[in-house]
C-alpha cells in the first residue's frame, strides 16, 4: 500500500496518533514487572501523544505558542521522574526520552507526512523492547572491530566530503565515486561479518560459509581447508562450506554491480543466478559425518570489513586494476581484457570486477564474459587451495569444483 496515495484526513492522523501511543504504552507496561519506576504505560503514553496532537492542533489554527509550551510541559514531568527515580538509586532515562518522543510523535501525525510519525513511533517502540537483545551484542562485541568501525566512520565522514567528484586522467579515475564504491562494498561485507560472528559458528559450518561468503569466499576456502586438514573427519562439513560460499560469490557479485551499474544487470543476472544455483547443489551433502556440525568454528582468515587497512587497500588495488584494465583494452583490445581476467582470478576479483563496470554503459557483451572468466579462474583457485590443504576429500574437491568451473563455460562463450 502506497501512503502517499490515501488521503489522511484529521480523523485518520488522530487515530494514527493515538494508535503509535497505545504501543508505546504497551511496551513500557510490559517492563513494569521487572522495573519500577518507569515513566508512562498503557495509559499515559497514549495521553501523551493526543497532548502532542493537540498541540500541533493549536498550532496549526494559530495558537504557535501551544506546541513548544506543550514540549515543555512534558519535559518538566520527565525532569521530576527523572530526579525521583536518582533519589530511589534509579539510574536510566530510556523512559523519559520515550515520553518526549511520544509527545513529538503526536505532533507529527498532525503536521507532516504520516510516514514519518509511524517510522519514529515503530522504531522507538523496537528499540524499547529490544533492550536484552542489543546489549548482549554490545557484550559479544570485539572492543577492538568496534574502534576501527569507529575509525572507518570517521574517516569517511572527513574525507568523503572533501574528496573531488571529477574524473581525472584518461582511465576516468574519480576520487569520490572510488570511495563510493568502498562504502558499498565494506557494508555489504560488513553485515556478513557481523551474521558469520553472530549465528556462524552456533548452526555450523555451513551456515559459517553461507555467510562467510558475503565477505570473502577466498577466505572461507582456506579458513576451512586448514580445519580439514587438522581434523580430517570434517572434511566434508569444510568442502560443502567452501562450496557454498562460493555459490553466494555470485550473487555478492550481482548486488555490488547492481549498486555500482544497475545497467549490467539485464546481462549479467541470469548468469549469476545459474552458477549460484549450481553451486548450491553441489553443496548439498547426502552423507553425514558422525561428528555433529554444532562444534565450535570460527573463521580465523576473516577480517572486519571496515577496518581502515583494508578498505583503502581495496581503493588503492581498485585504482591499480582500473588503470590496468584501461591500459590492456587500449593496447591488447578484448584479448587482453579476458586474459587479465584469468591473471586476476588468484586474488580478490571484486576491485577487478567493479573496475570494468563502474564507468561503462553496460552494453559491450566482452565485459560480461571477462567478469564470468574472473569468475571461473578465482573457482579452479579456490577449489586448489581446498585440494592442497585438504588431503581426505581431494577427490570430491576435484569433481565438485571442476563442475562448477565447467559451468562457467557457455556463460563466457554465449
Amino acid at each position: 500500500m502506497d501512503l502517499g496515495n490515501i488521503e489522511w484526513t484529521m480523523q485518520m492522523r488522530f487515530a494514527v496518533a493515538l494508535a503509535l501511543g497505545f504501543l508505546v504504552g504497551l511496551e513500557r507496561e510490559s517492563m513494569k514487572g521487572e522495573q519500577k519506576l518507569i515513566f508512562g504505560g498503557v495509559r499515559t503514553n497514549p495521553i501523551i501523544s493526543m497532548f502532542g496532537f493537540g498541540c500541533a492542533w493549536l498550532y496549526h489554527v494559530g495558537a504557535v505558542f501551544m506546541l513548544p509550551a506543550g514540549l515543555m510541559a512534558i519535559a518538566t514531568l520527565t525532569g521530576i521522574s527523572y530526579v525521583a527515580k536518582i533519589r530511589s538509586e534509579k539510574f536510566g532515562t530510556t523512559s523519559e526520552i520515550s515520553a518526549l518522543l511520544t509527545f513529538i510523535v503526536g505532533a507529527l501525525a498532525m503536521l507532516v507526512d504520516i510516514w514519518i510519525a509511524m517510522a519514529l513511533g515503530i522504531v522507538n517502540t523496537i528499540l524499547l523492547s529490544e533492550k536484552g537483545t542489543m546489549e548482549s551484542y554490545v557484550d559479544r562485541l570485539s572492543k577492538v572491530e568496534f574502534l576501527a568501525t569507529i575509525k572507518f566512520l570517521l574517516i569517511t565522514l572527513i574525507i568523503y566530503p572533501v574528496l573531488p567528484n571529477q574524473d581525472y586522467t584518461q582511465f576516468h579515475i574519480n576520487p569520490a565515486k572510488i570511495w563510493q564504491i568502498v562504502i558499498i562494498v565494506s557494508t555489504l561485507g560488513f553485515a556478513g561479518y557481523l551474521l558469520e560472528k553472530k549465528f556462524g559458528e552456533k548452526v555450523g559450518l555451513w551456515l559459517s560459509g553461507l555467510l562467510g561468503g558475503i565477505v570473502s569466499s577466498t577466505a572461507v576456502t582456506v579458513s576451512v581447508a586448514r580445519m580439514a586438514r587438522m581434523y580430517p573427519e570434517r572434511s566434508e562439513a569444510a568442502l560443502q562450506a567452501s562450496v557454498i560460499a562460493s555459490s553466494v560469490t555470485y550473487l555478492r557479485v550481482l548486488a555490488l554491480v547492481w549498486f555500482v551499474n544497475p545497467l549490467f544487470i539485464p546481462g549479467l543476472w541470469f548468469r549469476m543466478a545459474a552458477l549460484a544455483l549450481v553451486g548450491a547443489i553441489l553443496s548439498i551433502r547426502f552423507r553425514r559425518e558422525d561428528i555433529s556440525d554444532n562444534q565450535h568454528v570460527e573463521l580465523t582468515e576473516l577480517q572486519n570489513p571496515f577496518e581502515l587497512k583494508p578498505a583503502v587497500g581495496f581503493a588503492l588495488l581498485f585504482v591499480l586494476l582500473t588503470i590496468v584494465t584501461g591500459f590492456i583494452q587500449i593496447s591488447f583490445g578484448n584479448v587482453g581484457l579476458l586474459g587479465l581476467s584469468v591473471v586476476v582470478g588468484v586474488t580478490d576479483i571484486t576491485p577487478f570486477i567493479l573496475s570494468i563496470v563502474h564507468n561503462s554503459d553496460g552494453t559491450l557483451k566482452i565485459l560480461n564474459s571477462a567478469i564470468v572468466l574472473a569468475l571461473l579462474s578465482n573457482t579452479v583457485v579456490k577449489g586448489i587451495y581446498f585440494g592442497v590443504l585438504s588431503k581426505k576429500s581431494r577427490k570430491e574437491t576435484a569433481i565438485k569444483y571442476s563442475i562448477l568451473a565447467l559451468c562457467h563455460i557457455p556463460f563466457i562463450v554465449f
